[in-house]
């Protein structure tokens, strides 16, 4: 039980990678908060009886963010998973499109942290060690994608708040790091497959930037998670971590 003892709190935990991670966290023993504006997603992840406590939270609002943190106490771990993929070049991205990705894909994660984090400091004086982990992606300050201006510029600048919040707190028991994951196999990949001209090609083309010839699978990445919240990785901090099945070789 990797992760027995520890309290983890998991965003846009009602499907996909967040979920998955909520799952795998519980299986190793944690405690964890699971958080979504999908209640519905959340109420069958509470209903598979695994323990998982569930709320439903939108990581933009900062109001309900600060209460669920008053409520919630001291944390061992901070997964901010919640993000939204906008297909375009910089020709494509409306000012709304620009403010809707930087808010949920970047601004997000400042709230929840900064909401979070003075808890997890305290929790982290008392255990020896606490760990924050922001959904990034190869597609950033990592390799450059096509159709994937706004989205590429937000998960840069979560591999840049990462940093930051690693180089602040590192001498405070606090680590921060960042999960770069290439094409996982998600509720909202088959969204855009579906969306697209012609699904059939898409999901051709989303295979064939993949060297392993496949898209991976949450279980491919939810390793990671337990991972880098848990205290194998204590001596780990500041790092944007790729899984991409070998698209960055």
């Amino acid at each position: 039980m990797r992760l027995q003892g520890k309290r983890i709190l998991i965003s846009a935990a009602a499907q996909g990678m967040g979920r998955a991670s909520a799952l795998a966290c519980a299986a190793e023993g944690a405690s964890v908060v699971a958080v979504d504006i999908d209640e519905d997603g959340l109420a069958t992840l509470a209903g598979e009886g695994n323990g998982i406590e569930v709320h439903r939270l939108d990581v933009r609002d900062r109001a309900a963010i600060d209460a669920l943190a008053a409520r919630t106490g001291g944390l061992d771990g901070l997964f901010n998973c919640a993000g939204f993929v906008h297909h375009g070049t910089v020709l494509d991205v409306s000012e709304e499109d620009w403010a809707f990705s930087v808010d949920l894909n970047v601004t997000s994660m400042y709230r929840m942290t900064q909401a979070f984090l003075p808890a997890m400091l305290e929790r982290a004086g008392e255990t020896g060690g606490a760990a924050i982990l922001n959904m990034a992606s190869m597609a950033s300050s990592i390799k450059g994608f096509v159709n994937r201006a706004v989205y590429g510029t937000t998960k840069a600048a979560v591999i840049g708040l990462t940093k930051s919040i690693a180089a602040d707190f590192v001498t405070r028991g606090l680590r921060c790091n960042a999960l770069c994951p290439g094409t996982v196999d998600t509720p909202s990949l088959r969204g855009r497959i579906a969306s697209a001209a012609d699904p059939v090609q898409a999901e051709k083309d989303f295979i064939a930037r993949q060297p392993m010839g496949r898209l991976a699978t949450v279980d491919d990445i939810t390793p990671l998670v337990v991972y880098l919240l848990s205290d194998e990785s204590r001596f780990m901090t500041g790092q944007a971590v790729l899984v991409d099945g070998g698209v960055t070789i």
